[in-house]
């Protein structure tokens, strides 16, 4: 495989683990929510390896004061949408070119698959939640409806759409949310599989999307949520 890590931050440990794992990779500060920025990283990971087959859309933010419609300050509402759906939407306005591109020099050598956009959304795309967080589920709402539309759009072109919908996945931001124990044990309550997921089960779900294995798949939602979206009672 090879790897543009796109990130605000520092992707050193990133590239490593790829390269260690025998992959290529190199990294590109990027902020989504800057035109400029995402056009340069897309440029750069064409200028790399020669094109732009994938496409994992993943950079997001989920703020503190995020709450419910009536106390979620406006400015936390436009960071959240403006890093949420619009990053994503930048990121496919500069990267659905690069693939057209990419797929029409491979010509008849195109994968099965053609080119791959993942799109992470979230559980809370598909349900509601008395502990609310309505900027971010707005925005995750935004990032399925923009992804069944880019889906339909670019189907017969080579390019598929999917939006990845992670549970709550236990990454150390949610395990610093989640330290009281009354607030994890209210959230898992409501999971099937009684725990919460981990960021090695999202990448699977990552890798089947980007791979020919999902070659008749595009416009879908694939949710990795431990049960919750199917449950309306669970286990004791």
């Amino acid at each position: 495989s090879r790897v543009v890590v796109a990130d605000l931050g520092d992707g050193a440990e990133t590239v490593a683990a790829i390269r260690d794992a025998g992959g290529e990779a190199t990294y590109v500060h990027c902020d989504v929510a800057d035109e400029e920025s995402v056009r340069a990283a897309v440029a750069h990971a064409v200028e790399t390896f020669g094109g732009l087959h994938v496409l994992y859309n993943n950079a997001g933010v989920s703020l503190a004061d995020d709450d419910g419609p009536e106390n979620t300050p406006v400015e936390v509402w436009e960071t959240t949408l403006r890093v949420n759906v619009t990053g994503l939407a930048l990121g496919c306005k500069h990267g659905i070119p690069a693939m057209l591109d990419t797929l029409a020099a491979a010509g008849d050598e195109a994968p099965a698959g053609g080119c791959s956009i993942i799109n992470v959304a979230s559980f809370v795309a598909h349900l509601g939640a008395a502990t609310p967080q309505i900027a971010y589920t707005a925005s995750k709402g935004a990032v399925l409806s923009m992804t069944r539309e880019i889906a339909v759009i670019y189907a017969r072109r080579g390019i598929r759409a999917n939006a990845l919908c992670p549970g709550p996945v236990l990454t150390p931001l949610l395990a610093k949310y989640l330290s009281d124990e009354e607030r994890r044990e209210r959230r898992l309550v409501h999971i099937p599989m009684g725990r919460f997921g981990e960021s090695a089960e999202m990448v699977q779900g990552a890798i089947f999307l980007a791979s020919d294995e999902s070659s008749y798949m595009t416009g879908q939602s694939l949710l990795i949520d431990g049960g919750i979206t199917a449950a309306y009672t669970t286990p004791e």
